[in-house]
């Protein structure tokens, strides 16, 4: 099991129950492997300048299909945190379910992990993922790989990689509570409203199982699955975020 460091402690709201990995510690495979006993709101996050890599262990309280819902607040609150510290007009985009684009360069996104458990059961617990690449390894020139991009590329002014997890703590909170008062909509949204690909005259979230629902000029539907995807993140590959 990977070393924990608990101090110097982030500023995280209080039902946050902190566990940070030294540098090159696996915060999703730590967050998956504790989720059975850690309880909702455990955050795991690496020490690492060149990786956001964050782990939370949530306790759904509806069904497998709703709950994988919590991916796309996982992706709001990842562009929420963005883009208070982007450049002015930077542009950030959602490629459909779970990666997250800079002016339409990869560089993270958002993954699940939920124990076996039939669709309408209510999982023992869910860890939600996020990764960003904050800066490239040393010796990779910048623009040498234009289908994937980081946060310093970018003109992100530099900072603490432990100062933008606290943000997108405050930010997944405040999207899981708006979600559970107001239900999915809002979320459904937010979400869409970032989404660049697929394109469809009209689009939209299924509330029972995530699912994309895409209609065409005629008012053919089409329906793309979420639970077939969540295997197989397509942002590590994409964004080049290690595992």
């Amino acid at each position: 099991m990977e070393t924990q460091i608990l101090t110097p402690p982030l500023d995280l709201p209080p039902l946050y129950q902190e566990v940070a990995l030294r540098e090159g510690g696996d915060a999703f495979a730590q967050g998956c492997a504790i989720a059975p006993h850690a309880g909702a709101g455990t955050l795991v996050w690496s020490r690492s300048y060149r990786r956001f890599d964050v782990a939370v262990v949530l306790e759904p309280d509806r069904p497998v299909g709703s709950a994988r819902l919590a991916l796309y607040a996982g992706m709001v609150a990842l562009a929420d945190m963005l883009a208070v510290h982007a450049p002015p007009e930077t542009p950030l985009a959602f490629v459909w379910p779970d990666r997250i684009e800079i002016d339409g360069a990869a560089a993270g996104g958002v993954r699940l992990a939920l124990p076996p458990s039939a669709e309408h059961d209510v999982p023992a617990w869910l860890v939600l993922h996020a990764g960003l690449r904050v800066a490239f390894d040393e010796g990779v020139e910048p623009g040498s790989l234009p289908q994937v991009t980081s946060l310093l590329e970018q003109g992100f002014e530099p900072v603490e990689v432990g100062r933008l997890v606290e943000s997108y703590a405050r930010h997944l909170m405040a999207w899981l509570h708006d979600w559970q008062e107001r239900g999915p909509r809002p979320l459904a949204e937010a979400y869409l409203a970032r989404l660049a690909k697929p394109q469809a005259a009209k689009r939209g979230l299924d509330p029972a199982t995530g699912d994309l629902i895409l209609h065409d000029d005629a008012g053919r539907e089409e329906r793309l699955s979420l639970a077939a995807l969540l295997a197989s993140p397509s942002w590590l590959a994409a964004a080049g975020v290690d595992e």
